[in-house]
Formats: structure tokens, sequence, C-alpha cells
């Protein structure tokens, strides 16, 4: 980032409205008010001004001024409020960049946020994760994250580490001096409290990061089980081709649905059996190889005849319900060892209410406020798994030993929670995230 730039983008969306926002940041911020307002503004008071153009009045709006480091960016800010047309707010644009900005890059206001100390790393991309937020349980976690609940406990746990590193670093400084087995079961008991916080972090921030993303939903059985019927009746219309054929599905069809606010991509996928067809065997491998991106798999059987999940994706690390269908036609007891099972009619529309249900719960749409405070992304469960997996390479032989390996393992775990609030980043990093965000944020 050049930070002797002052940008500028139009921070509204496109279309038409009653106001739209220009927005501009840095040091030339100064110049911009002479030329566009034409008199001082007072920081942090909207002022009614007519807005100039090189040719003459642009419209009339209000004008915010936001000095250094009092802004969002921490740079002087200017923010012209006009009405809200395409042609005025890109003449009004124009004439700041006329004045010497620059256009800004996507997201480019909260990188300067996140450069200048007024963000974190996670609380700017939770600036992102509001604006996208397709549900108020989403909305009311990224608003947690903004506010810093997700950083909070990210650094608790890194100053835990380095309190811990500490102790065993403070050992290999003082060599002679052996350290106690009871002292080093001390730390090893402290580790054992971390690994569990860390757990519980992990679980939270994963139900986060569903309750943003939404669930990836596969929907897998043997023929005519009546998954096409399923996604039909989750769409709310004929998504799918139904016929008693079996086969009719060869491919995996994708749709993208809301589930009162929570986003699902469910995936229908060819019936599994044993067939000698090229075409099916194609999209039964298809069907297979789709449950390694799915978090819930719903494996489709008819309650009369149930036929077991297939092993390939009952070994998945997704979640799986089986959902016993055509209960219309039979309503047998479950099968042993199987507690309550999904029953459903496709025909009469029996029981999808309660899957229905079980999805919300499985995002944390329903369930307990607890969990899913705060919002998450993928690169931040990376983060936490890496970490994860540095401490569980220890040993208590480790901690008397090799206090020196238990330090780096201690080290490089604390490096990867300092990469979910920035703490430790890169450029390539920030540019990909950010790279995410719309123009004027």
């Amino acid at each position: 980032m050049v930070a002797s730039e002052t940008i500028a983008a139009i921070a509204t969306p496109p279309g038409f409205g009653g106001v739209g926002i220009v927005r501009c940041s840095g040091p030339g911020v100064p110049a911009l008010i002479d030329g566009i307002v034409g008199r001082p503004l007072q920081p942090r008071l909207a002022t009614f001004a007519t807005f100039h153009g090189e040719q003459g009045p642009i419209d009339h709006g209000l004008a915010l001024y936001f000095r250094a480091p009092g802004s969002f960016t921490g740079e002087d800010v200017l923010e012209l409020q006009a009405h809200g047309g395409p042609v005025v707010l890109d003449l009004l644009l124009a004439r700041c960049l006329a004045l010497g900005a620059r256009p800004a890059r996507p997201g480019e206001f909260s990188e300067r946020a996140f450069h200048h100390g007024k963000l974190d790393l996670a609380q700017a991309e939770a600036v992102a994760d509001l604006i996208a937020s397709r549900s108020v349980a989403a909305a009311r976690a990224a608003q947690a994250s903004l506010t810093g609940e997700f950083s909070r406990r990210v650094q608790a746990l890194g100053a835990r580490l380095m309190t811990l590193r500490v102790q065993l670093e403070a050992g290999l400084d003082f060599a002679d001096e052996d350290i106690a087995p009871a002292h080093a079961g001390e730390q090893w008991q402290t580790l054992q409290a971390l690994r569990e916080a860390l757990a519980a972090l992990q679980q939270d921030a994963a139900h986060g990061e569903r309750l943003q993303q939404g669930l990836t939903v596969l929907i897998a059985g043997p023929p005519n089980a009546g998954k096409s019927s399923l996604l039909n009746r989750l769409a709310g219309s004929e998504s799918a081709i139904v016929t008693p054929i079996a086969g009719t599905t060869r491919d995996v069809l994708r749709e993208q649905l809301l589930l009162d606010g929570l986003p699902l991509e469910v995936l229908d996928t060819a019936g599994l059996r044993e067939s000698s067809d090229p075409i099916e065997q194609e999209g039964m491998r298809r069907a297979r190889a789709a449950a390694s991106r799915a978090d819930v798999i719903l494996w489709v059987t008819e309650a009369g005849a149930p036929v077991p999940p297939d092993p390939a994706l009952a070994a998945s690390a997704a979640t799986l319900l089986v959902l016993h269908n055509k209960i219309d036609l039979t309503a047998p007891a479950a099968p042993p060892g199987e507690t309550l099972p999904l029953r459903c009619s496709m025909r009469t529309g029996e029981g999808i209410e309660a899957l229905r249900q079980r999805l919300r719960r499985l995002a944390g749409v329903e369930g307990s406020p607890e969990r899913g405070v705060f919002s998450a992304r993928r690169r931040h469960l990376h983060a936490l798994t890496a970490a994860q997996q540095a401490l569980a390479r220890l040993t208590p032989a480790e901690f008397i030993h090799t206090p020196e390996l238990a330090a780096e393992q201690l080290r490089l775990a604390q490096r990867e929670l300092g990469t979910i609030t920035g703490e430790v980043t890169t450029e390539d990093l920030l540019g990909e995230i950010f790279a995410s965000f719309c123009i004027g944020k």
C-alpha cells in the first residue's frame, strides 16, 4: 500500500436510490474538499453543501470529513452523500479522480484500516461477512467478530502459549539447572488445558463458518429412492427430472437455496448401485467424489426396504443423515442400532419440516445461543487445525528431556494463531483476502 496515494470509490450499490455515497481516503482529502465543496468542513459534522465540478455544480448533498486518525481507515476521509443516481455518482467520482485521487481497489478502505491498526485481520474480514450475511444469525455472528469476539479468544490463547513458551525457554537459558519433574508435570497440565481451549475454539469457529458460508448438502442413495424429489421439495420447484425409470439422474445437479435465510448448496446425485452402464458408472463416480466437499450427506432410502449407506460416503468426514422415504406406503420400525431416523414422504410432504429443522440445527440457525457467537472463514479453520496439530505432536517426555523441541512446537502453534488476526501475514494473503471485498469498502 502506498500511503501517499488518495483513493476514491462509490460506496453504495449500483443502480438508483435516494442517496448514494462517494468515499475518499488519504492525504489528498483536504484538496478534494477545497475543489468539490469549496469551503472548510468541521470534522465529524454533516454539512449541507454544493458539490462543484469543473464545469459547474454537480449536485447538492451532505459532506462529512473525518480527520486522521479518527476515521475508519485511520487517514483523512471524505464522504459525499449525493442523490443516488448512477450519472451523479459517476460525475462525483470523476471529479475526485481529476483532483488527484485514484480508483480504490476492492477492499482497499478496509485494508488501510488494517494497516493503520483500526482493525485486525479477522475484524476486517468480518466487515465483508456482515455485508454478505444472508440470515439474522449470520449477521449477528459477523457483528460479534467485527467487535473483536473472535480476535479476543485467539489472542488469549496466544498469550497463554507465550507464557508456556517463556517457561520452557527460560529452562534452556539456564540449562545447568534441571527442571523438576513436578514442574514439568505442571507445564504438561497447562498444555492439556490449552489443547482443550483450542478444540473449543475450533468447534465454535466451524460453527461460525457454517453460519456464514452455509451448508453443502449431498443427496445420495439407491435409484428411485426419491433423491430428485427431495431436491425439488427443498427448492420449491421442479429443479430435477423425476421419473420411475432408474438411472434418470446421471450427473451431479447443483441448486443454490435459502432455507430460512440459511444458504444451502444442494447436490443431487446419481443412484448408487451395481451397473455395467459406463455412463451410469461415471455418474456414480462423480457422486462419491462430491462427498469430499459436502458438509452433510443425506442418504435417501425407501422405508420399506432400507439400503445401508454406501461405504465410501459413510467413511467421509461429512455428517451422515439417513432419510427413510415413502413412509406413506409403509412405516416400519427403525432398523436395529439406528436411533431417531428421519422419516418422510416426498409425495405428501410429511417429515420435510423435521428435515429442515435438522439442517438448521446443524448450521447453527437453531440451537444453543452460546454456540456460533462469531463468524469465521475457512482459512481460520485451517490455521486452528494447524495449531492443534502442532500441540498434538508434543509428548510429556519432551517437556523433561527436550524442552527445545516443545518450545518450537509451541512457537509454530502461536504463529498459526497469529495468521488469523494478521500478526503474522504476507502480502499475497492480504491481496487474496481483500480482493474478495466490494469496491468502496
